[in-house]
């Protein structure tokens, strides 16, 4: 028997507002990263099932997943090595189980470019803005 029944999907709508250039974002330029969702929290970084693109991401330096990055949400008094800004999230991620965040995700990162800071879904500091040489905040 066929199930006709509706189905309802969510997404996020992309906004890279943040952006304010194509330099640093041509094919190639953005390195693979997986996101480790259980150092994410929801209310801040995934109000909606979504990281949104522009969050400030730091390398977790004890995490290694297949030779690619393991990021978390950067903050400045960590000490597992996200209190190093490693670039900004590229692109919006959906959470896979929010139900069980020690589900990773794959991710792309932002290393270079011009950035309007004040559309960047989670702020950042001036030591994150330190560590990220080859971006321009506006």
């Amino acid at each position: 028997m066929t199930n006709i029944s509706v189905e309802t999907t969510a997404f996020q709508a992309e906004d890279r507002s943040w952006l304010l250039s194509q330099w640093g974002q041509g094919p190639g330029e953005n390195p693979s990263c997986v996101l480790d969702v259980s150092t994410f929290t929801a209310g801040t970084h995934y109000p909606n099932g979504y990281f949104p693109s522009g969050i400030p991401l730091g390398r977790i330096t004890a995490a290694s997943t297949g030779g690619r990055n393991v990021l978390g949400p950067y903050d400045d008094t960590a000490v597992d090595g996200r209190n190093t800004c490693a670039g900004l999230l590229h692109s919006a991620v959906k959470v896979p189980n929010l139900a069980d965040t020690t589900k990773d995700v794959g991710a792309a990162l932002v290393k270079a470019g011009f950035i309007r800071e004040s559309r960047l879904p989670v702020a950042i500091d001036a030591n994150g803005k330190a560590d990220l040489k080859l971006v321009s905040f506006e």
